[in-house]
């Protein structure tokens, strides 16, 4: 069984739902399984910290998990048209994980949630590759064969898979979206499966 990595940053859930329907993708190919975590919240309090399992939700992600994955689908919400800071601390902490090339060659995608339909969702997506090309990660988005991409109506992008959860937060991932993320994750699962072979 090839692990892949679905590693997100939620805040009100949509993010993590379309963490769960990747992993959804991930799982309907034979010989890949979806390993779900999520990362702690940060904040500018020094004394403020996140209880070392979350009460709810994935478990925290660990250097381990990423070495021991086969590929790796990394998501977070839009902050202002960036990677949420969490996402961001979890990344600038891989040091030894670059400097031991862990990831180099192993396949990566990327999604995201905004609260509107031009909140960076694109620049976002962008944001989250970056440490991921540092890494040597091999790259992924959604080609226009996937139907959904051209007809949705709240999100999705050649980039990756995106939603609109509008200004507070609770819309519900759109038919599109879901088919998006899952096919995002079955491209994912089944490029690493081939590097593999």
């Amino acid at each position: 069984m090839q692990k892949i990595l679905v590693l997100y940053y939620s805040q009100k859930g949509s993010v993590e739902a379309l963490a769960r329907a990747v992993a959804h993708g991930i799982d309907s190919i034979s010989g890949a399984e979806a390993i779900i975590r999520t990362v702690p919240r940060v904040s500018t309090v020094c004394e403020a910290s996140e209880p070392s399992i979350p009460d709810v939700g994935a478990p925290y992600v660990t250097l381990e998990d990423l070495s021991e994955c086969a590929a790796l689908a990394l998501g977070s919400p839009v902050r202002f048209g960036n990677m949420a800071a969490p996402m961001k601390y979890f990344w600038d902490g891989t040091i030894a994980t670059w400097l031991s090339g862990e990831l180099i060659g192993k396949p990566a995608a990327v999604f995201t949630s905004s609260g509107s339909m031009h909140g960076g969702n694109e620049s976002t997506l962008l944001s989250m590759m970056l440490p991921l090309f540092h890494h040597g990660m091999l790259l992924m988005g959604l080609p226009y064969s996937e139907v959904a991409l051209s007809e949705t109506q709240g999100g999705g992008t050649p980039y990756g898979a995106s939603h609109i959860a509008g200004t507070n937060g609770i819309l519900p991932l759109s038919a599109d979206a879901i088919a998006l993320a899952k096919a995002l994750g079955k491209r994912l699962a089944e490029t690493a499966l081939q590097l593999t072979k």
